[in-house]
């Protein structure tokens, strides 16, 4: 059992990677006044916490209700990691764009692209999918993916509030630099659940 909250909590972490995210908030929020950047924080964080319960909760049942085995899945989820690892990889320009109006809205940008899609983004969601699809205990699995999602946003919440100080320390180079290593990780994990896939599906032998 701990061996599993691992692995869901490292591709949570990884997927979500809070300590990639602190330059985008940082260039989003920089403008604003302490209190104002707190509540747009805390907005953001609140959001993405929602979504990932919703999914949580129900993606095992769209999965049930569409007929995609979990087999299918794992691979669909392993693909998907695997370029969200390539952008990671490589420095690609996450899809962050706003527009003027949502720029100067401080309660659009905690919503987009704080909470959706840095946050609580495709690869968030895959994963959450990914595990709740595969699962044979779903209660157990959901309570799992339920505390590494929470523990993953409160690391982002730390990282949101001393993102000024990790900025000086780190570096943009730094903060490169650890993204890439995870996006590294993220890989590798990925193809992981791709072999598991057409395990389940027996197209490949355990």
């Amino acid at each position: 059992m701990i061996s599993t909250f691992w692995q869901i909590f490292t591709t949570v972490f990884l997927v979500i990677d809070p300590l990639g995210f602190v330059p985008l908030y940082i260039s989003i929020t920089g403008g604003m006044e302490p209190a104002e950047r707190r509540r747009v924080s805390k907005k953001a964080l609140f959001i993405a916490f929602a979504v990932c319960l919703v999914f949580i909760l129900i993606g095992r049942v769209v999965l049930t209700f569409l007929g995609v085995k979990p087999g299918a899945f794992f691979i669909a989820g392993g693909v998907m990691l695997f370029l969200t690892a390539l952008d990671m990889l490589f420095g690609a320009a996450r899809k962050t764009r706003t527009s003027t109006d949502e720029a100067e809205d401080y309660s659009a940008v905690a919503v987009f692209p704080l909470a959706i899609p840095m946050l609580s983004g495709p690869g968030a969601i895959t994963s959450i999918m990914l595990f709740s699809s595969g699962a044979t205990d779903w209660f157990t699995v959901s309570a799992m993916l339920l505390a590494a999602v929470t523990a993953t946003l409160a690391v982002a919440a730390a990282f949101m509030k001393a993102s000024g100080f990790l900025l000086r320390i780190l570096g943009r180079t730094g903060v490169s630099v650890i993204e890439r290593i995870m996006g590294i990780l993220l890989a590798g994990m990925s193809v992981q659940f791709v072999y598991d896939g057409l395990v389940k599906l027996g197209i490949v032998p355990a």
